[in-house]
């Protein structure tokens, strides 16, 4: 089973408590007191401005006109800052998103 494949607990399992040289580095083995720290993930289809008249003009079955083209990726959020980019997947009856593309941190406009 390749490394990305691996789950968190399978992932945290497999590190060993050893350094890459002896200037001290970390492994990921050092970060298991964070993998249980709660994060917010929101994954936004697009956006839309408009005044709060137009807003309470809204109802069922009214279109929301999204800033987005059909097809274009969506952004993934981690506590509200942009760290990913995805497309919209079903699995089963359910929506989902797979990354496509991880944001560096320069790139993130956060």
């Amino acid at each position: 089973m390749a490394s990305e494949d691996l789950a968190l607990e399978e992932f945290a399992a497999s590190t060993e408590l050893t350094t890459l040289d002896e200037g001290g580095d970390k492994t990921a083995a050092d970060l298991a007191t964070v993998f249980d720290v709660p994060v917010n993930i929101s994954a936004v289809l697009g956006k839309s401005h408009m005044s709060v008249a137009q807003l309470l003009k809204l109802n069922r079955g009214s279109v929301l006109e999204l800033d987005r083209k059909v097809g274009e990726a969506i952004d993934i959020f981690v506590n509200n800052r942009l760290v990913a980019r995805g497309e919209v997947v079903v699995v089963e009856d359910r929506l989902g998103v797979t990354m496509t593309e991880i944001v560096k941190a320069e790139d993130g406009g956060a």
